[in-house]
């Protein structure tokens, strides 16, 4: 029924008519929008419970104006019509669980799997309104997490070679020297160096194109903190790669975070008591290898909807046309 709205300075420039008033009738007369038995209270919580199906995920997503709210959808759906089973506002607990009470228990009670990230509202929440369902926490959120750490790791040392490079600038020209700075055999400074690593860190190394493999050969002699996690969060990777079964990933898993005590790294240290926090969940990936991807894409589509539109000036009306097309 409903599509991407068109903006009203292509009206006005192909059909000669006033785009601003064309909207606004569309919005209070041709739409249904003024009809809405779900008006009153769209901007606070909307249920769809014929849209709950065995496999869920639950994230969330900024309508507007920095404006979070949760989202439950069903993941057999692809994120087409029926994907969005419920949109309420904000994140906290109470608010959510007092929306998702009004879908009738006995259709909570059939959700077998609920995808979502480590927030532990979202886990609680889960937990309350389908409590038959198992949790799966997204491989994905956690591999980002040790990505992060490794990153935060670079861009320490970048700061170093910052502050190395301007005080070797300063003291050129406290001489009257032209400073020019050092560069290994690929052209890269020091600065530059740690700079450009940064993409090469996110890939396999089998990923890597032939200047990547160069300069990470030169990173990795440089820096071999780097090199060792790099190599964790390789290993981490692999792990959810390779392993097929909660049997298989739980000595793996308990022998990465061993390996991750031994080193100094603060940064992973921290990613190591997340995963043993909540390793149960975190697991549970390997039952059906399922994530959380289908909540991202729908979170890609509702942007790319929000950019359609310009912003959302009207949230309910927005709230109206999104659960149109996707509800």
């Amino acid at each position: 029924m409903d599509q991407y709205p068109i903006a009203a300075s292509s009206l006005e420039k192909y059909y000669h008519i006033n785009g601003k008033q064309f909207e606004r009738q569309y919005k209070e007369h041709l739409s249904g929008y003024t009809d809405w038995e779900e008006k009153d209270h769209a901007d606070k919580w909307l249920i769809f419970p014929e849209n709950i199906g065995p496999r869920m995920s639950i994230d969330e997503t900024s309508m507007s104006n920095g404006e979070v709210y949760t989202i439950l959808s069903n993941k057999d759906a692809h994120c087409r019509d029926g994907a969005i089973a419920a949109i309420v506002y904000g994140t906290k607990v109470d608010d959510v669980y007092n929306a998702l009470k009004l879908i009738p228990e006995e259709i909570r009670l059939r959700v077998e799997e609920v995808t979502l990230d480590l927030s532990s509202s979202m886990r609680l929440i889960c937990s309350l309104s389908f409590p038959q369902a198992v949790k799966v926490i997204d491989r994905f959120h956690v591999q980002k997490l040790a990505l992060e750490a490794l990153q935060d790791i670079r861009i320490r040392h970048r700061w170093d070679a910052i502050d190395a490079d301007n005080e070797s600038r300063m003291m050129a020209k406290a001489t009257g020297k032209d400073y020019i700075p050092d560069t290994y055999h690929n052209g890269d400074t020091r600065k530059q160096l740690l700079a450009r690593s940064r993409h090469l860190l996110f890939k396999s190394p089998e990923k890597w194109s032939k200047s990547q493999k160069t300069r990470a050969a030169i990173l990795f002699e440089e820096y071999p903190d780097i090199k060792e996690a790099y190599s964790l969060v390789h290993r981490l990777r692999m792990i959810y790669a390779h392993t097929k079964t909660k049997g298989g990933a739980l000595p793996k898993l308990a022998l990465w975070y061993n390996d991750v005590q031994k080193t100094n790294f603060k940064e992973f240290k921290t990613v190591a008591e997340t995963i043993q926090t909540h390793y149960s969940n975190i697991l549970n990936f390997f039952n059906n290898r399922s994530t959380n991807a289908s909540a991202e894409s729908l979170n890609s589509k509702i942007k790319a909807f929000r950019m359609q539109l310009r912003g959302v000036s009207d949230v309910k009306y927005f709230l109206f046309r999104l659960t149109k097309i996707y509800a």
